[in-house]
């Protein structure tokens, strides 16, 4: 007797690549945003400036790219009723050298976040946590091999110039990648949105402007 395995609740990971390269302008640009300064954050290193997308001509393009994505991941994923505005607000540098990591950690006061990945190495990965995790390990099995259905982490791997965007409730980490030689730089931001969310007859109305 044949059997179908459906999956529900699935959590969206939005993955996509930019059809070109940075230009010399946005690499420039990157450069001065790391010599402006680091702070040491738990494992690797971000920005002082964490607005670096807002008013800054060298990174519009760069902007632009990751505006298009966030409007097609609202209106594939989201689907809202009536138009909203989603926008970004912090935006960051990650710098994360051999040795390295990024702690596990979500993005609140954010609606989708995304990672833009700058330069990268062969077997760097991003590692995403089944929210679940705590109630689907309060009974433990022995795991012969791991699939969608068992896993409670799962990684995609990090490649120049892609960009992912996720829920930002969404727990993420970064490993030590053991063979690493060279930094791996990213960008992240955060997003939330303006318009009229709920319906006033279903007492759930927030205008948000």
């Amino acid at each position: 007797m044949e059997h179908v395995i459906n999956g529900i609740f699935p959590t969206p990971v939005y993955i996509t690549e930019r059809d070109s390269n940075l230009s010399p302008k946005e690499e420039k640009e990157i450069r001065k945003i790391v010599k402006e300064g680091m702070y040491k954050n738990a494992g690797n290193s971000t920005s002082n400036n964490n607005y670096i997308f807002n008013n800054n001509d060298n990174l519009k393009n760069l902007k632009q790219f990751c505006e298009q994505q966030i409007k097609i991941y609202v209106k594939e994923v989201i689907v809202p009723k009536v138009e909203l505005d989603f926008y970004i607000t912090q935006s960051w540098l990650n710098v994360t050298k051999p040795g390295e990591f990024h702690h596990e950690h979500s993005h609140p006061n954010s609606i989708i976040s995304g990672v833009f990945y700058i330069s990268t190495e062969e077997d760097d990965k991003i590692t995403f946590t089944d929210p679940n995790v705590r109630l689907k390990e309060l009974i433990k099995f022995e795991t012969k091999e791991y699939n969608l259905w068992n896993s409670t982490t799962w990684f995609f791997p990090s490649n120049n110039n892609e960009l992912l965007l996720f829920p930002s409730w969404l727990q993420h980490n970064v490993e030590v990648n053991e063979k690493a030689t060279t930094d791996r730089i990213s960008i992240s931001f955060n997003t939330f949105v303006k318009g009229n969310l709920g319906e006033r007859k279903n007492l759930n109305q927030l205008i948000l402007k």
